[in-house]
């Protein structure tokens, strides 16, 4: 079976290429499908890319917060959830996801230093970790910290029932070994 992911945008981006390059059929899911109860989609990882609480780059955050029970269903269920920063300084950016975060923007590069051991650790390695573009850190969250930049955690990784949750500020595309291996893991979970 091959592994199907679901990307979160109002329009088609580079990042949807990008995720077909790597061998993984992605469907374009808008904010007013997300949000619909009639919508139907099945898919092994959902992608919310970097943007998603900013009102001047997409209009997502209230489907998201519409969808919640169905992004917490779907991740319970086995489905693997892939969340970038919000760009935006709302503390309650984050509160639809299935645990709690807290998130402040501040972009430049960083260094970034990734737990050992971690899965989404690999996030990062197709990038010299001594300069990774990052748009925040997380001030707070009821995850394992999978990843640092300067003392703040800037990957954070937490399992959802049978389904995994990473959160990342790190501003580039995942390496293609992170994003197939995380992809192809969570279960082919109805959404």
């Amino acid at each position: 079976m091959s592994c199907r992911a679901g990307f979160v945008w109002g329009t088609p981006q580079h990042f949807n290429r990008f995720i077909e390059e790597c061998g993984i059929s992605c469907e374009l899911v808008t904010p007013h499908m997300l949000a619909a109860p009639f919508y139907r989609g099945e898919f092994n990882c959902l992608i919310i890319p970097t943007g998603f609480g900013n009102p001047h780059y997409s209009n997502l955050l209230p489907a998201l917060r519409a969808a919640s029970a169905r992004i917490r269903h779907f991740v319970e269920n086995g489905g693997n959830l892939l969340v970038f920063g919000a760009a935006t300084d709302k503390p309650d950016t984050y509160d639809w996801l299935p645990f709690s975060v807290t998130y402040r923007h501040d972009c430049y590069p960083r260094q970034v230093v990734c737990s050992p051991g971690s899965a989404a650790g690999s996030l990062v390695e197709d990038y010299d970790p001594s300069s990774i573009e990052c748009d925040g850190i997380f001030l707070s969250h009821n995850g394992d910290t999978a990843g640092t930049a300067d003392g703040s955690d800037v990957i954070v990784e937490k399992r959802v029932g049978r389904g995994n949750v990473v959160v990342t500020s790190v501003h580039e595309f995942p390496s293609r070994n992170f994003l197939k291996k995380f992809c192809c893991a969570g279960t082919r979970t109805p959404f």
